[in-house]
């Protein structure tokens, strides 16, 4: 059970109000990979999963689905390159989990690919077959449908960051509450899906919204709580609260 590679392990680090107060650090190394995700899930669980007390029942909860956890650092651990000194990075904050792994995407995969398509070009094989005859990770190429799927009742969904060294996934807090969301707002609040920011002309362009309905929506999204205005004049943005 022992991993003699100096680079291979996790880093988790658990953040206060801000990521200048750590409240928690560990890192594990020299352990197999199979460890390595056992211990990230125990870490996991140890702060986004409580039980609660419902009649006479103990009913568990969870800020953030396992499932979507347990894909994403499963995925991290297979997919990541192995000549960049550098852990897997696990930042645990009280409104999501980032999960950072090394490696940009595979030559002939697009962003595109990766995200909307299922399809996977394995860049560790031996790995990646291991994974899944444990049952780690299910079919290769559906780790984003899949993570995606735990959000469906959702109105905070995960996002995606993919540069030339790193994947980035971000896992928010759940809140099942889609019935607080107009069709309209919805079209208006999925775009920031995998969009940071986004200008009132980007929103009305990639909604087809006219500028007054954009506006309004805009405006409603704001007085829920759900985004925020940046900026003013011409600089103004809007993106996810709390993002």
């Amino acid at each position: 059970d022992q991993n003699k590679i100096s680079f291979s392990g996790i880093d988790i680090a658990r953040f206060g109000l801000s990521i200048n107060q750590i409240l928690h650090r560990e890192t594990i190394k020299e352990v197999s990979l199979l460890t390595q995700y056992d211990k990230a899930v125990e870490s996991f669980k140890r702060y986004y999963q409580f039980e609660e007390i419902v009649g006479f029942n103990r009913v568990k909860k969870e800020l953030i689905p396992e499932k979507a956890f347990r894909e994403a650092i499963a995925n991290a651990l297979v997919h990541r390159i192995w000549d960049v000194n550098a852990y897997i990075q696990i930042s645990m904050f009280e409104d999501k989990i980032v999960i950072s792994s090394p490696g940009g995407l595979p030559t002939g995969l697009t962003e595109d690919d990766y995200l909307y398509r299922n399809i996977s070009l394995l860049r560790n094989p031996i790995i990646s077959e291991v994974f899944y005859k444990l049952d780690c990770i299910e079919k290769f190429g559906t780790g984003v449908m899949r993570i995606n799927e735990e959000y469906s009742d959702s109105i905070v969904k995960p996002s995606y960051k993919i540069t030339e060294n790193f994947i980035t996934v971000t896992l928010p807090t759940v809140e099942i509450k889609p019935e607080i969301l107009s069709s309209d707002e919805k079209v208006v609040f999925d775009l920031f899906v995998n969009e940071p920011s986004l200008s009132r002309l980007e929103i009305e362009n990639k909604s087809g919204f006219n500028k007054s309905k954009a506006i309004r929506t805009l405006n409603s999204l704001i007085d829920k709580s759900i985004i925020e205005k940046v900026g003013d004049g011409p600089s103004t943005e809007y993106r996810i609260k709390g993002k």
